[in-house]
């Protein structure tokens, strides 16, 4: 099972570095992208949030709850539909590379974007491959295999 935030343990001396707070002096690039999570208990608006915050999923949750009833179901629950709308689904693979994030990065923000660019890609691989079969069926391809052979 993969754990997400610090491990299990508590705030306090980061274990890695020495230093207190860890989790906060990290450098934004390091973070976890924002992405809802898709195991999430609703629309994964929590988990996503805590995981790219590094924070305990149910303390998050509680919050949440607390607010919902504190301040009237409708200004928090409007608030939570919307960042459910606005968070990008988490991938179902994870990246292998940063070519791959940002290909889906570019998909899920635009999909006819993304579709222009495989389209393109298949373009150019087709190219290649065309040259690559003028070559080899040519008769100076048969020649000089028979002559190396």
């Amino acid at each position: 099972m993969r754990r997400y935030g610090n491990g299990g343990r508590r705030m306090g001396r980061d274990h890695h570095s020495g230093n207190f707070g860890g989790r906060w002096t990290q450098p934004i690039r390091e973070r976890k992208p924002l992405y809802r999570a898709r195991d999430g208990v609703f629309l994964g608006v929590c988990k996503g949030l805590a995981r790219h915050f590094d924070l305990p999923v149910g303390l998050l949750r509680a919050i949440v709850v607390l607010l919902f009833f504190v301040t009237g179901i409708w200004p928090v629950g409007l608030l939570y539909l919307i960042a459910a709308m606005l968070m990008r689904m988490e991938p179902v693979v994870p990246f292998g590379n940063a070519d791959e994030r940002e290909f889906y990065d570019s998909y899920s923000s635009s999909r006819a974007n993304a579709l222009q660019r495989m389209k393109r890609t298949f373009e150019s691989l087709d190219r290649r491959l065309r040259r690559i079969e003028d070559v080899v069926t040519s008769r100076d391809f048969e020649w000089e295999r028979r002559m190396r052979g």
